[in-house]
């Protein structure tokens, strides 16, 4: 096949795309520019698709004797990326975006403008596996190593997509063999760090990016029953679960910790209360999809992840006419209107929705 490698300048797209080519694809590399700020320059081990990056990519494509090319995404990243992070937020939501670049960029925008110049397939250094079923149908699968498996974030992707996606690391057992195969064909990268955090805030300081994106102005902090606890510098800093930063001031009647229950961006206040007041007996969303054939009942058994890392647990997912609705066996702690609710049956990603409501497991007392 012909098969566009997008290569990040990171250890695992480096080895994804050198497998490609022998498997004897006819394969391009492409780097993504993703931002033309110069503040994304690699320091550290923060972002991803920085200068540096792409310089990195560039030597393993000549290593591997493909051609390679950059383009420059960094308008379609700011609008559906990085100002979708910011409209989330001013919401009140808790966005993903690295789900968003998945879908909107890698897997969409991409993968558009591979296709229309004749490629057959998009390879990414992914943790996933695309599984065929007897009919042909091609069904999206945790990666072999579930340590590093990624197939959270990319229940996103629709049926379409994945007849076009190559993910050549999925039966790999660890990541430390994909650095021992690196390192064997002389890739300089091979002890290259991880990227991690929000590869457009290059210093980490999500809260100070926030505030200067969206405007920060005194709100009250309230309790559950409404009564004013203390004043916050703008409700678009803070997430559902979270614990530090409050300032209240005073402690809670019981001693323990207040955690953040609630963001109300259209009033600016911050509803706190106990941990277990996170407890979430229902999630639901109207932004769902499918990746590949959907499911044929209305109501099935399955297994819900809400976060990259966290564990999947038993639920009982609704398609309704208007959402997605999940009701886990025991409740969840902490989920944010905004995450991302990914869908297992087993190992396959049956898919995915936008939360859009939780329901409390634990009542307001009267």
């Amino acid at each position: 096949m012909k098969v566009l490698a997008a290569m990040s300048g990171g250890v695992d797209s480096a080895v994804a795309a050198a497998r490609a080519v022998d498997a004897g694809h006819e394969v391009v590399g492409v780097h993504l520019a993703l931002s033309r700020q110069p503040g994304t320059l690699r320091t550290g081990a923060r972002g991803c698709c920085t200068i540096e990056d792409s310089m990195d990519a560039q030597r393993v494509a000549g290593m591997l004797g493909i051609p390679y090319f950059v383009w420059d995404f960094s308008e379609r990243f700011k609008a559906d990326v990085v100002d979708d992070f910011v409209a989330e937020y001013s919401a009140g939501r808790t966005p993903n975006p690295c789900m968003r670049c998945n879908e909107r960029i890698k897997f969409a925008a991409l993968l558009d403008k591979a296709l229309a110049l004749g490629f057959d397939a998009v390879a990414t250094g992914h943790y996933a596996t695309i599984v065929t079923d007897d009919d042909g149908n091609r069904e999206l699968h945790r990666a072999a190593a579930w340590a590093k498996d990624q197939s959270y974030v990319l229940g996103v992707l629709t049926a379409e997509q994945l007849e076009h996606a190559m993910f050549p690391l999925g039966a790999t057992p660890s990541k430390a063999e994909v650095r021992a195969e690196a390192a064997s064909r002389g890739f300089a990268l091979a002890q290259k760090p991880d990227s991690h955090d929000i590869c457009f805030i290059p210093d980490g300081d999500t809260r100070g990016w926030l505030a200067d994106k969206v405007g920060a102005e005194p709100g009250a902090i309230l309790d559950r029953s409404g009564v004013v606890l203390g004043t916050h510098e703008g409700a678009a800093a803070f997430t559902v679960g979270q614990r530090k930063g409050l300032n209240i001031g005073f402690p809670a009647d019981d001693g323990k910790p207040r955690f953040v229950l609630e963001v109300r961006p259209k009033t600016n206040e911050v509803v706190v209360g106990p941990r277990e007041a996170l407890a979430v007996a229902e999630i639901a969303g109207a932004r769902y999809s499918w990746a590949g054939i959907p499911p044929t009942a209305s109501s099935f058994e399955c297994e819900v992840q809400i976060r990259a890392h966290a564990d999947p647990v038993p639920a009982v997912a609704t398609v309704t006419d208007e959402e997605l609705v999940i009701t886990p066996v025991d409740p969840l702690d902490g989920v944010a209107p905004g995450q991302t609710a990914v869908v297992y049956v087993g190992t396959r990603v049956l898919g995915q929705c936008t939360i859009d409501r939780t329901v409390s497991a634990v009542p307001v007392p009267a």
